[in-house]
């Protein structure tokens, strides 16, 4: 699930291997978070063969008023076909930003079937950290047919999400810094609080340094949240995004039965559904 850089310089002359730079930077305006590519940081800057992973643009429903959606299964196959990724293609996928662009390209693969990826823990900065070369320009591999084998668990959309929090029997996860969970950071997503019955676990609570922690401590992370349970885990964050972190932790300890709500608390509030402030779920 994780590979070092070490490990992947050992590995770059191999012919099945796709590596991609996936970075995206997410930027505060006006009318909440602007996404904008990190294609020219790739430009300037890129591990040796690898080439460039466009998730806004290439692999998310442009048609939704929601950022960052998950598109139609067709679309999403045809777009990891186009950068030359098949079932017979190892994967490892990296970012300049933050772990999270990777992480949540990993988890579209995911939900295609596709299980031979990796992620570079400490992303470009462990490979130059590791006093690997760089590459710069442009860098692209043949195009290739993808064709899925979809696990619709590995996401929920609004109608299960909102029969999940009726229930009140799964655990569901806010990844979201803390002061965004109460309430006290602000309306950032259009109303204040987190979704009812679900409880806090920071993304960056998992990462150091921009690595991933040890397996001991994101056991011990998740357990105080009831994530290291064998049973169903969703988490959620603003969109889908960082909500992969914990999803991933997860997988690293072996816990599959994981899933990300993909229209998080964008969505959420865009319905008109309910919030709770505090500390509390």
């Amino acid at each position: 699930m994780l590979i070092t850089a070490q490990q992947l310089a050992a590995r770059l002359d191999q012919p099945n291997l796709r590596v991609f730079d996936a970075t995206v930077h997410l930027r505060r305006s006006e009318r909440g978070y602007q996404l904008n590519s990190g294609e020219e940081d790739y430009r300037t800057a890129h591990i040796p063969g690898a080439a460039f992973m466009n998730q806004p643009e290439a692999l998310s429903d442009t048609t939704s008023e929601l950022g960052f959606t998950l598109p139609e299964v067709d679309a999403l196959a045809a777009g990891m076909g186009a950068l030359g990724i098949s079932r017979d293609t190892s994967v490892v996928l990296y970012a300049t930003s933050h772990v999270m662009w990777a992480t949540r390209a990993l988890w579209l693969l995911r939900y295609l079937g596709h299980t031979d990826v990796r992620v570079l823990d400490g992303g470009l900065d462990a490979w130059r950290e590791a006093g690997l070369n760089l590459a710069d320009g442009d860098e692209s591999y043949p195009s290739a047919q993808f064709r899925p084998d979809v696990q619709p668990k590995v996401f929920v959309r609004l109608d299960e999400m909102k029969e999940i929090v009726e229930r009140g029997e799964t655990c569901v996860v806010n990844a979201l810094p803390e002061p965004v969970y109460t309430g006290a950071g602000g309306a950032v997503y259009g109303r204040a609080g987190h979704i009812p019955g679900s409880v806090s676990l920071p993304y960056d609570n998992l990462l150091k340094d921009g690595y991933f922690r040890p397996a001991e401590e994101l056991r011990q992370a998740l357990a105080a949240t009831g994530m290291d349970a064998e049973g169903r885990v969703v988490a959620y964050c603003g969109g889908g995004i960082s909500a992969s972190i914990p999803a991933v932790a997860r997988l690293l300890l072996g816990l599959n039965d994981t899933a990300i709500y993909d229209g998080s608390m964008s969505e959420w509030v865009r319905e008109g559904l309910p919030l709770n402030e505090g500390s509390d779920p």
